[in-house]
């Protein structure tokens, strides 16, 4: 290439860039000489063999690079020179030179059309552009005359317009700051207005106006003062949002979120909110018992203001305990009622906002609306949060309140009443968090033990005074009498769930039955459930006395009319005392022994059914149903109550045992008077409630001083009480008053016992089911002892024995007619029926009474009968039969003074007199099976028998038999 270049140089050829540079609009392209163009057409025209001489020339002379051609030609020469070579080697570059040259001009000539028309085209294009230069002269001269004939002069006029518009601007902008300034005035008017949404809208507006117009020196200072104004408009905003902890307004509540919207601050207020309910729970509370105790106090010393809550607690006094107790917890329940409204509040405005638009929102409505869900999940939570957190401020303001008082001196009624504002006030926090108040719980636990443990104590005490006064007469109620007419088992008919307070029985049993409403749906606008209402005097006056002991027909069918609707009376204590012979309200059956026993046995032909109670019995069952108010109200002390229930009955069976039956002749009559069961119930109350050491006077002081204080002293029968008189059968019309009215609170204790089961906390469970088997079913079984000490003396035995040994029994004849003894003993049971009689003109002696009463008198009359033979030293066969005849006697006149049925021990004379005609084999056997027969009485049998059937020896043999029965007594 670059040979190719300088042989264009040496030939005056240049290449197209430097031919186009070096042209002029009028110069020609330069056309190779003719000399040239022929010198070039005599080469050698064979393109083959121009070709190889081309590809002959060294690849070093088409590089790009530049060199020294000449340099590299002589280098290559040998050392040596040869004339002729040299020559060669010039000719063949002449003609490597000449073949290149050919092909550079026949390349040339090839181009030279397009050459010329190119050529052409720059030549016409150099025209055109000489046109342009003239077309522009002429043009930046007709603009230099435009400028000086229009410009200035338009230029002047817009000028003037501008500075027209910004003056305007400006007066607009002065009348804005002007309107800025005398905003306070109204922002002061709409704050008065309490319109504080609109007061934060319009600061807001304005902040930023000024913000607009901040290039003036003047808003500066503006601005603070709408920075000020702002500030304060949030300190009466908290203001108005602490007075909704009180007072909830709706249209208040609503103005102050709405503000606190506005201001981006949602959160903070919600913050703000439940420090204002502390707060307000605090002030409440403080102001409610300072208040009343200085109202107490009656000076104006300030010094409890400075006190703190827990120590202005214990300056309450008694008569004002329970006025401010309700107080407190009116003024907690608003301050609760409040909270709970503020909630409701949230969840309807939460399903407003929730409610979706059909509106497509662009970036920054929805960015706002993510921020607007952000704050309405706080707020849920927090205020679910905070419902545990007032709750449990509320219960250690009143548990301070509780605990700062003794209560171990109140009055029963005072002491149910704090118990049922306390449960009402548990109720209210179960429906507000869900909470079991545990904290409420266990103050009140502590105080109620500790009063109802002095209570008790001072209520047996009470007991023992009634029973040491008690005369065991009659107390007359009507027959239709059951203990759910008691004022103090009212609770009962009122509500059959034991676990809800009085005061919500009383609402609960008002109306017909419905869907119950929470007590923030029944006070959701006005009224406060502890409000105490004014109690219904009609409503606790007891109609349960008879206008006499004996209530006629007329009368007892009046009262069953009028306490016909029962409808609200629990089925446990439905239990109806009915005249079986009146008839007023049909018995379901009627069996053949009780209409034999209207005849014989029965010794109330002529008055009413009614129960037979004492005062004292009634002021028992009374105890039993404060103590079970007690209980239905505080369940957490439940074991408790039911172990001092039980105690009462106890003693209360203790008594009648010591009083009427406590006899040493028991153990000697053999007849099992006592069973193992009321033995073992008798010594496990004389151990655990009995102060045995308090019986004797001078007696030393043994055992613990706190487990005698458990325990109360035997209880003394009052001396106005003669139980040896024999013309009122041994105060028999006691015993059965005092016997019966046992029997009757047993009833009563059974009727209320799946009540008391329900209180009962399952572990203890085994302790109720223990005292109603072991010591309330025992009740009745006290008639054998009580009654078998009457029985023992109405009837002389003694006398009829002394008859008996008169009787020669060895006679040789049949005899038709009995002994006089029978006559005698017959007599004996027909002044005994008859002073029966007279003591049922008194009291009403039901039919297992003269069941009882006639069962012992019979027996012990076998038992003496039995006795008398056992006494006879001789016996012939004859004499038997007429032993035979003289019972037989006995039990026809007796079966028509008694329905009894069988006579009792009637097998143990018979079995005894046929025992005469036993064989010695059968004798000894007899002996050995009949351990109810005496020693004496077996062994008199033998003797008696001895020369008719029975030797000597088998005598001896018979009496050894005898002595080994009796050795292991022994």
């Amino acid at each position: 290439m670059q040979k190719i270049k300088s042989l264009m140089s040496r030939q005056g050829l240049k290449s197209p860039q430097e031919s186009m540079a070096d042209l002029s609009p009028v110069e020609s392209l330069r056309i190779p000489s003719k000399e040239e163009l022929r010198e070039l057409r005599e080469q050698p025209i064979d393109p083959q063999a121009e070709q190889e001489i081309i590809e002959s020339i060294e690849e070093v002379y088409f590089s790009t690079d530049s060199f020294d051609m000449v340099q590299h030609e002589l280098e290559k020469l040998p050392p040596e020179l040869n004339l002729q070579e040299l020559e060669e080697y010039r000719d063949k570059l002449k003609r490597q030179q000449a073949a290149v040259s050919k092909k550079v001009a026949d390349l040339i000539l090839e181009k030279q059309p397009a050459y010329v028309k190119e050529l052409e085209r720059v030549t016409a294009l150099q025209a055109n552009l000489q046109l342009a230069a003239v077309i522009c002269t002429n043009a930046r001269r007709q603009l230099s005359m435009s400028k000086e004939g229009f410009t200035e002069a338009s230029l002047g006029l817009l000028s003037n317009q501008r500075r027209r518009q910004l003056l305007t601007g400006l007066l607009k902008s002065l009348r804005t700051i002007k309107t800025l300034q005398r905003t306070d005035v109204r922002l002061s008017e709409m704050l008065e207005e309490e319109d504080y949404p609109g007061a934060i809208q319009l600061c807001l507006e304005c902040q930023k106006a000024a913000s607009t117009f901040k290039h003036y020196s003047c808003i500066s200072e503006l601005n603070s003062k709408l920075q000020d104004t702002l500030e304060q408009i949030e300190e009466q905003l908290d203001v108005a949002l602490s007075k909704t902890c009180k007072h909830f307004d709706v249209s208040h509540y609503t103005k102050v979120q709405l503000a606190y919207t506005l201001l981006g601050k949602t959160q903070t207020a919600m913050d703000q909110l439940h420090m204002h309910f502390t707060q307000a729970i605090h002030n409440t509370v403080f102001q409610v018992v300072l208040g009343y105790v200085e109202l107490c106090a009656g000076n104006a010393d300030t010094k409890f203001q400075k006190m703190q809550y827990k120590d202005l607690c214990t300056h309450i006094t008694l008569d004002s305990y329970i006025p401010c107790l309700t107080d407190l917890c009116k003024a907690l329940w608003e301050v609760m009622v409040s909270y709970h409204r503020t909630m409701q509040w949230h969840e309807e405005h939460d399903k407003h906002e929730a409610t979706p638009t059909a509106v497509p929102l662009d970036g920054a409505a929805a960015a706002e609306s993510d921020d607007s869900v952000v704050d309405r999940s706080y707020v849920k939570k927090k205020l679910e949060h905070g419902l545990t957190r007032i709750w449990q401020d509320v219960q250690l303001k009143v548990k301070a309140y509780i605990l700062g008082t003794d209560m171990s001196n109140f009055k029963y009624d005072d002491f149910i009443v704090v118990l049922d504002v306390i449960s009402r006030l548990m109720q209210v926090g179960e429906e507000f968090c869900g909470s079991k108040s545990e904290v409420l719980q266990e103050s009140i636990k502590r105080q109620s033990v500790n009063y109802f443990k002095n209570y008790h104590r001072a209520r047996l005490e009470e007991l023992r005074m009634f029973l040491e006064n008690e005369t065991w007469e009659l107390c007359p109620v009507k027959s239709n009498f059951n203990i759910a007419q008691l004022h103090e088992f009212k609770f009962m008919g009122q509500c059959r769930s034991p676990s809800v307070s009085p005061s919500r029985q009383a609402v609960s049993s008002a109306g017909p039955v419905q869907e119950e409403l929470s007590l923030f749906q029944q006070y959701h606008q006005e009224g406060n459930p502890f409000e105490m209402p004014a109690e219904n005097k009609e409503e606790e006056t007891e109609d349960v006395l008879a206008s006499n002991g004996y209530e006629s027909d007329e009368l007892e069918k009046s009262v069953y009319q009028d306490y016909d609707s029962d409808s609200d009376v629990p089925e446990e204590l439905k239990q109806d005392y009915v005249d079986e012979q009146t008839g007023d309200v049909p018995l379901k059956s009627a069996s053949r022994e009780t209409i034999r026993s209207k005849k014989k046995s029965d010794y109330n032909l002529n008055k009413t059914n009614a129960p037979i109670l004492t005062n004292t019995t009634l002021n028992v069952i009374r105890l039993v149903g404060k103590y079970m108010q007690m209980m239905n109200i505080l369940k957490p002390i439940a074991f408790d109550v039911i172990h001092c229930v039980s105690q009462l009955f106890d003693y209360y069976l203790y008594a009648v045992y010591t009083f009427f039956g406590r006899n040493d002749m028991y153990e000697s009559s053999g007849l099992g008077l006592i069973s193992s069961r009321l033995r073992t119930t008798l010594n496990r109350i004389q151990e655990s409630l009995i102060d045995m050491e308090a019986v004797a006077e001078n007696a030393p002081v043994h055992g613990a001083a706190e487990d005698r204080k458990e325990k109360v002293p035997s209880p003394h029968l009052s001396q106005l009480v003669v139980l040896t008189n024999s013309g009122t059968l041994y105060g028999l019309a006691q015993r059965v008053v005092a016997t019966e009215s046992l029997v009757f609170l047993a009833e009563q204790f059974e009727s209320l016992q799946s009540h008391l089961d329900t209180m009962m906390p399952a572990a203890k469970k085994p302790f109720l089911q223990q005292f109603y088997s072991q010591t309330v079913s025992t009740a009745s079984e006290l008639r054998k002892p009580i009654y078998w000490v009457v029985a023992a003396k109405a009837i002389d035995y003694e006398q009829m024995l002394l008859l008996m040994a008169g009787v020669k029994w060895d006679i040789r004849e049949i005899m038709s007619q009995h002994n006089v003894y029978v006559d005698v003993l017959l007599k004996e049971f027909e002044d005994f029926n008859k002073r029966l009689q007279d003591v049922s003109r008194h009291v009403r002696i039901p039919l297992p009474v003269s069941n009882v009463l006639w069962e012992h008198c019979i027996r012990l009359a076998n038992r003496t009968l039995v006795e008398g033979y056992a006494n006879v030293k001789k016996c012939s066969n004859e004499g038997r039969a007429l032993m035979q005849l003289d019972f037989q006697q006995f039990l026809m006149k007796l079966e028509k003074l008694t329905d009894l049925r069988p006579i009792p021990d009637k097998e143990f004379v018979e079995t005894y007199i046929k025992a005469y005609y036993l064989t010695e084999n059968d004798m000894e056997q007899f002996i050995k099976n009949h351990r109810e027969y005496s020693m004496k009485q077996l062994a008199n049998l033998v003797n008696v028998c001895l020369g008719s059937h029975i030797n000597k020896k088998a005598r001896q043999k018979l009496l050894a038999a005898i002595d080994d029965i009796d050795r292991p007594k022994r």
